[in-house]
């Protein structure tokens, strides 16, 4: 096994925070930018990108809704927001977080 330094274990925190900075658009350029060895930050990356794609999906939709898509829109951004903030903050921690189903695509996809 090879010994990571806590200098490089710290980017990869970093860059895995910033993954879910901007949403698919910090994704895709993290996606693109780092070697296919580093899996981790690779993982947060497509994890990011399937979230807000999904994410605007689904405003797109409600958008279309009158009055009741207006509200359920907006609870729906709160939830994304708090979803966007644990998910940033488990990165930057190491943690590799999991969200449900999205998170078994992100795996098998970053491999």
């Amino acid at each position: 096994m090879a010994v990571i330094s806590q200098d490089t274990r710290s980017q990869e925190n970093l860059l895995g925070a910033l993954c879910y900075f901007l949403g698919w658009v910090t994704g895709l350029i993290l996606w693109f930018s780092v070697s296919k060895t580093r899996r981790f930050i690779r993982f947060h990356a497509m994890q990011s990108i399937i979230f807000s794609v999904i994410l605007m999906v689904v405003f797109l939709v409600l958008a279309w809704i009158p009055v009741i898509g207006w509200i359920i829109s907006g609870l729906v951004g709160l939830l994304a927001f708090i979803i966007w903030i644990v998910l940033m903050v488990k990165a930057y921690q190491g943690q590799t977080y999991k969200l449900p189903v999205i998170g078994d695509l992100a795996d098998q996809w970053s491999k």
